[in-house]
């Protein structure tokens, strides 16, 4: 259900943007995450992650050819080319903006915000992500710890380690999450867990690989598998 700050912006934005840019936009960011993940891209698995028709997601490659944002020949992978890559950083930038600002600015849940930004992200105005990014002083991630693209699309990455690559007894900050989704932000803001929490390993069940960790220094507590892995820490 949209509040009724989406509804408002939704229709303003949807007034002022041609919705075949926001389409190749769409296809672009997949592009990028995708490529990120394993560097030999098929339209199998892009239209998979845009949960469209191979054969749409095929014309849509050629669009994205034709403004130079791709290289793609038959039975051959799909490959960002430099323009590509730094446009999708781009877009990912305006994205990551708009949820900080959202979150710090706003005061919107780390759970509101991606919504909002999805839509936000295809706006094309330089003034207003500048002025975001000044607001916010330059924030270099997002509220789920994401990394921020700076203006040339370049990335700072951090060296970070899931819980489940730590051994018992080893702690750190929580610094960022691997995934986002809102299933996973409403899990943890029920268990009190933030980023900037101090975790600690206990201990890692053999049976079904969930962990026993301790936040802040308060007695343990058994997440799965599954949100363990999602939990990136900078060892201390």
């Amino acid at each position: 259900m949209l509040t009724k700050f989406q509804k408002v912006f939704f229709i303003f934005w949807a007034s002022i943007q041609p919705m075949t840019t926001t389409v190749k936009e769409n296809y672009l960011k997949a592009l990028y995450f995708l490529d990120q993940e394993d560097s030999k891209i098929n339209v199998t698995e892009l239209s998979k992650r845009l949960d469209v028709s191979k054969p749409t997601a095929s014309s849509m490659i050629k669009s994205l050819k034709e403004r130079g944002w791709v290289k793609h020949e038959r039975y051959r992978p799909i490959r960002l080319t430099a323009k590509g890559r730094k446009a999708a950083a781009l877009i990912i930038r305006k994205h990551r903006l708009t949820e900080m600002f959202l979150h710090k600015v706003m005061g919107f849940g780390w759970e509101e915000v991606h919504a909002i930004a999805e839509q936000m992200e295809h706006i094309d105005s330089d003034k207003l992500f500048t002025r975001m990014d000044e607001m916010l002083d330059h924030p270099v991630v997002d509220p789920h710890g994401s990394p921020i693209p700076d203006q040339q699309g370049q990335v700072i990455q951090q060296k970070l380690q899931k819980i489940t690559e730590l051994v018992p007894g080893q702690r750190g900050k929580l610094t960022a999450l691997s995934q986002s989704s809102s299933e996973l932000l409403h899990y943890l803001n029920g268990c009190r867990i933030e980023l900037g929490t101090i975790i600690q390993l206990v201990k890692i069940e053999a049976f079904d690989g969930s962990c026993s960790i301790s936040c802040n220094g308060q007695s343990p507590i058994t997440v799965s598998k599954k949100v363990a892995e999602s939990l990136l820490i900078a060892v201390s």
